[in-house]
This record gives structure tokens, C-alpha cells and sequence, in this order.
């Protein structure tokens, strides 16, 4: 008898979880929907969302952190249960944070850094991502003309990537192998803006650079462009986040390395850990976390996935992994890398 009460019990408690997560809504705030990456990630989250029975809406800001303070207000507004926030610009989100903790709203703070206590932290390892651009980087122009190309000065994981690539280049910067003769913030992360800064550091040194090393494949992508107008396609360039286009310059060989970040992965835990905080579980509580000091001193509770460097030699995972098709890869290849052939 005390074993078919427990029975019962489990299914009541179980069926409760399950009706609770039905009655749930997920809010997610975007910074700039229309970057290629997101609509992964967005995918991933929605999936994981159906299958705890919970539901998604969502705004995109436009690259503005007015409207993102105004969008996540609104989804307040609407009832969401959780907020997950891809934050425009780290300072200017406060208030959204706090509007969202008077109302008792978790928020999750996705793959850019929320520097508020009440905020998760989910994220990949941003230094570690800059390490493996530098180092890939570093293999084929031990020395020479760097040029850096950075990210949105108002996102912290664009201080995060600078600070792991100096660390791999410190030692060869020191003893004079490396010059660096450009460097530059990218407003917005936006491709246009980075093909611009790369213009105007090809004119000011006469062309006169040996390697890139920029902080996404957007960037990564109109420092290409740049390079391609002076001829100098070929120049080694790194990037981040494993888009299609970017796997395909890796392919044609006009891009080095795209650190690979399964936004799949990403996006998941987003939605499990968003849902799971609605539910009532503490950020302590998930699993998987760990308490880390921001650089502002401030103690987050954080999860941080690991990501992988990709290059022409190792094509066949992105493939393998169904996260790009062969014939996308490979369109327009004339040199096919093994993952082509």
C-alpha cells in the first residue's frame, strides 16, 4: 500500500511540474536579430521551451539599447514568467534588470555579460575564444603586422576575446615579432563598420599587414571584404561563431579559423535554465553552475560552455555535426580542404 501511495504521489508531482511548466512564458529581449547566428540560437531556445510545455515571445531591439529597455519592459507587461536577455549594451541594461526584480521576473543573461547579481550568466568562455583566434592565428604569422579588430565597445565579451588574445601574443609582442599597427572597437559588431575600420588601417600602413585577428565572423567578414579590394585575399583572418558564410571562407581559404560556439547548446540550456528558474529553482541550483567574479568585482552565478577552434583541417566537424550541409560549405571551393573532397 505505501508503494502504490508513493506511486501516486510521484505522478501527482510530476503531472504538477508539467502543468506548471504549460502555464509558463518565456520572454527573449534580442540585441540585433539580424545577425546571421541568432536565428540558431532562437531555434534551440524555442525547442527547448516546447519540450518543458512552456511558451516563447520575443522582441528585437535593432542594435538600439533604448528600445531594448522599452522592448523588455513591454514583455514585463506582457507576464512573462522569465526573461532571457541578449543585452545591447551591458551598462545601459540596468534598469530592465531591476524592473524585472520588482516584479520577481529571473533573468538570464545570454552569451553577453550581465554584470548584476540578479542576472545568470550564460555563456561560452569568451577569453578562451580569443585565446584560440590569436593562437590560430599566431601558428601561420609567427611574426609581422597584426591588425585587431574588436567588437562592440559596449559589450563586455568584446573586452573578454581582446584580453585572450594579448595573452597568447604578449610574448611575441614583448620581444618584437609582432607589431600591432591597427586597432579597433566595431560599433554594433556590424560587418560594415569592421570592413570600414579595416579600410582606413590598410590605407594608413600602405597595405603594409600580415594577419588579422577579429573578434567575430561578422567583423571577420569585412576585414575579408577589405582585404579582397587590395588583393591581399588569402591574409590570415579569424572570427567567431561558426556561420555558414565564414565556413565557407575557411573552405575557398580566405578566412583561418571561426572558434565554434554551438549556439544549439547555447540556446537549450538557455530555455531549460530560464524555465527551471520560473519554476522556483535558485540560480544556485542549476545545474551546472558556478560562482564567478565579474571584472567589476561583482559575483555572478554562471555557466560557461566550451567552444572549438575550426579551420580547414578540421572542416568535417561543423559537417558531422549537422550544423552546416556539405554543399553549403563547399559552394564555390576550388581547392576543396578534405571535409570537401
Amino acid at each position: 500500500m505505501m508503494k502504490t501511495f508513493l506511486a501516486a504521489a510521484l505522478t501527482a508531482a510530476s503531472l504538477s511540474t508539467a502543468a506548471m511548466a504549460q502555464d509558463l512564458t518565456v520572454g527573449v529581449s534580442w540585441s540585433n536579430f539580424q545577425e546571421e547566428r541568432w536565428k540558431t540560437d532562437e531555434a534551440a531556445i524555442k525547442s527547448a521551451l516546447e519540450a518543458a510545455g512552456a511558451s516563447y515571445v520575443s522582441t528585437d531591439a535593432q542594435s538600439s539599447s533604448s528600445k531594448q529597455i522599452s522592448d523588455i519592459e513591454s514583455l514585463i507587461a506582457q507576464g512573462v514568467d522569465a526573461l532571457i536577455v541578449l543585452a545591447q549594451d551591458a551598462q545601459a541594461i540596468g534598469p530592465a534588470v531591476q524592473a524585472a526584480a520588482d516584479e520577481g521576473i529571473p533573468v538570464v543573461g545570454y552569451d553577453r555579460l550581465i554584470e548584476d547579481p540578479r542576472a545568470f550568466y550564460l555563456t561560452f568562455d569568451n577569453v578562451e575564444v580569443g585565446r584560440m583566434q590569436a593562437r590560430a592565428i599566431f601558428e601561420l604569422v609567427p611574426e609581422g603586422n597584426y591588425v585587431m579588430i574588436k567588437g562592440s565597445p559596449t559589450d563586455p565579451n568584446a573586452d573578454f576575446l581582446r584580453g585572450g588574445q594579448q595573452e597568447i601574443l604578449q610574448g611575441a609582442i614583448d620581444s618584437g615579432a609582432i607589431t600591432i599597427v591597427g586597432e579597433a572597437y566595431t560599433d554594433g559588431w556590424l560587418p560594415a563598420n569592421a570592413q570600414r575600420n579595416m579600410e582606413q588601417i590598410l590605407t594608413a600602413n600602405d597595405n603594409n599587414v600580415d594577419a588579422v585577428v577579429a573578434s567575430n565572423d561578422g567583423t571577420a567578414g569585412g576585414a575579408v571584404a577589405a582585404l579582397t579590394a587590395q588583393g591581399m585575399e588569402g591574409t590570415p583572418v579569424s572570427g567567431q561563431d561558426g556561420d555558414h558564410a565564414a565556413l565557407n571562407r575557411i573552405a575557398r581559404g580566405t578566412q583561418t579559423v571561426s572558434v565554434w560556439k554551438d549556439a544549439r547548446d547555447l540556446g537549450r540550456e538557455a530555455g531549460e535554465i530560464a524555465v527551471a528558474m520560473a519554476g522556483g529553482k535558485a540560480m544556485n541550483e542549476v545545474d551546472g553552475a558556478a560562482e564567478w567574479t565579474s571584472p567589476g568585482g561583482v559575483k555572478l552565478w554562471s555557466k560557461f560552455l566550451t567552444p572549438v577552434p575550426i579551420t580547414k583541417d578540421n572542416l568535417n566537424v561543423v559537417v558531422d555535426a549537422g550544423w552546416i550541409s556539405k554543399a553549403d560549405l563547399c559552394q564555390g571551393v576550388q581547392n576543396p580542404p578534405a571535409a570537401c573532397q
